[in-house]
């Protein structure tokens, strides 16, 4: 089996999409993966391996048969226990069923939470 250069590769998109710059973010990840002391939390990734405990578990749970999607606010056992974490953490109460929805980041979570709350066609004013 033969792999395509990445020249070759390019050469087969649209020329639409061949003239897209790259983004300036993926610029500044690329010059901060360079610094060895600089921690880059830009796109959500920590600076550690995930522990072994957790691997294990992902792979249990696909041999389980776990490979399908879920619901978009999260599994409702998984939303459960956050519900029992919190109370017991914080004694705050929040409904697994309705208050809890779970995301896959911060960034959907932002646009879910801005979404809910600001009104289309919404102005922001500095006065």
């Amino acid at each position: 089996m033969s792999v395509e250069s990445p020249v070759a590769s390019r050469q087969r998109l649209s020329e639409r999409v061949r003239a897209v710059p790259p983004s300036g973010i993926r610029k500044f990840f690329d010059v901060i993966a360079t610094m060895p002391d600089v921690i880059s939390l830009g796109v959500g990734e920590p600076d550690f391996t995930t522990p072994p405990q957790i691997v294990e578990e992902g792979v249990r749970s696909l041999r389980a048969g776990r490979t399908h999607y879920t619901s978009n606010f999260g599994t409702l056992d998984l939303r459960r226990a956050l519900s029992t974490h919190l109370d017991r953490l914080y004694g705050l109460h929040y409904e697994p069923e309705g208050e809890i929805c779970v995301t896959v980041g911060a960034s959907e979570a932002v646009a879910a939470a801005m979404a809910a709350i600001v009104a289309t066609g919404a102005s922001c004013s500095m006065r």
